[in-house]
């Protein structure tokens, strides 16, 4: 049995439908009923207590980086005998930054993770190909796309490759970090450009200004988290424009391009 948690989330809700499919036994943790292919398990990482209820029975966990007193969560995992722990970090635990607030947390949950006496694996996805729907309403109002940072590549990814991956991750790679990409480094035009494709529409790209930028996402989220990735893309302390191989290497497939996301999604932008 696998206890995954996030399990409504982009990431969590692929793994619980890969591990289905595979025929593993699934318990989701979540904060109220849903449809999923899983046991339910009302709780929230940001209780322990509640996630150790849910645990009797588990031998893997599947863990979000950055919740509430995420030792304790940890020390119920260990109590209960859970084998394997999979972590969802993200590329900026990279940058080894204690000073930028989403590198650190990240860092912080890796390192309670490593720390906690059970079998881990830490994935490091690049930025999500699900990020893109925050076009939606440009989109749907026009044909010009504004985003920010237009000459930042990103080798994006789609969560479903990352649930692939954490789904396998549970019968081997233990003690791996493992950094996933997408197939290709695409810039925000591009991915703009491939959008359109998909939409049979010929859609433009337009560049914010850093100024421009900074605006938005300081409007947008708190004010630590907007300096953490205006240093990340503005200032260039992480580059996810690599390409890896390891998604193929786990999965012995290439990662779904851009392509097939915006194929797979395109009534959203319609």
């Amino acid at each position: 049995m696998i206890l995954v948690t996030g399990a409504t989330g982009n990431v969590g809700g692929a793994l619980v439908h890969a591990l289905a499919s595979s025929g593993t036994a699934v318990r989701a943790l979540v904060r109220r009923e849903v449809d999923l292919p899983a046991e339910l398990a009302l709780g929230d990482l940001n209780d322990p207590d509640s996630v150790a209820a849910a645990l009797p029975g588990v031998s893997g966990v599947f863990l979000l980086s950055g919740y509430d007193r995420m030792d304790e969560t940890l020390a119920h995992i260990r109590a209960a005998g859970v084998s394997h722990v999979v972590l969802l970090s993200a590329s900026a635990a990279e940058t080894g930054l204690r000073d930028n607030a989403v590198s650190a947390y990240h860092l912080a949950s890796e390192e309670m993770v490593k720390d906690s006496g059970v079998g881990w694996t830490i994935l490091r996805p690049r930025t999500f190909m699900v990020n893109t729907r925050q076009w939606i309403p440009q989109v749907k109002a026009g044909d010009v796309v504004r985003a920010a940072f237009p000459s930042v590549r990103v080798a994006a990814i789609d969560p479903v490759d990352i649930g692939a991956v954490a789904s396998l991750a549970f019968s081997g790679h233990v003690g791996e970090t493992l950094a996933l990409t997408g197939p290709e480094s695409l810039t925000p035009g591009d991915r703009v450009r491939i959008l359109g494709e998909a939409l049979g529409r010929d859609l433009r790209f337009e560049g914010l200004s850093d100024e421009e930028a900074w605006a938005e996402m300081s409007a947008s989220m708190p004010e630590k988290y907007a300096k953490a990735f205006y240093s990340f893309f503005a200032d260039g302390a992480l580059d996810e424009s690599e390409v890896l191989p390891t998604v193929e290497q786990v999965l012995g497939r290439p990662p779904r391009t851009f392509a097939q996301w915006c194929a797979a999604n395109a009534d959203a932008f319609r």
